[in-house]
């Protein structure tokens, strides 16, 4: 049976870490909540949560606490996501960014919420096609 234990090393702690998901992540969006996922070197998956517009520090801890404990139950929700394909020795960050509104009161709340956006998503980019594209006939054009 596998730890159920959350170590540092599957949370993100530094603030630059946070700024290069929010920066180059694919952005799911639920109600008052968004979900945000980048491929890492690390080797794990690794979870930051961000709350936004909650003053009380109490309900901010709390929210905090609920995801967590979500996160150690359900650490392979990322890859039952299907977002982008994981490559071998590579993980993902997920930034859990909430927003005033979110009121959860259990890790299964969560996860029903999880799963809806998940659900709702649309699919992966497929990436460009070789020949065929507005830019290739402009240039046959010319020439």
């Amino acid at each position: 049976m596998p730890s159920l234990a959350l170590p540092k090393s599957s949370l993100l702690r530094q603030p630059w870490e946070y700024r290069r998901v929010y920066a180059q992540g694919l952005r799911l969006r639920g109600d008052h909540f968004s979900l945000i996922f980048l491929a890492n070197q690390v080797g794990e998956h690794r979870l930051g949560i961000s709350v936004h517009g909650v003053k009380s520090a109490v309900r901010r801890n709390r929210l905090k606490r609920i995801v967590r404990e979500f996160y150690r139950h359900h650490r392979s929700f990322i890859d039952w996501c299907g977002i982008v394909a994981i490559p071998p020795g590579t993980g993902m960050d997920v930034v859990f960014a909430i927003r005033s509104g979110f009121a959860p009161n259990s890790p299964q709340e969560i996860e029903q919420v999880v799963r809806q956006v998940m659900s709702k998503r649309p699919h992966p980019p497929q990436p460009p096609r070789k020949g065929g594209g507005r830019n290739d006939n402009a240039e046959r054009k010319k020439s």
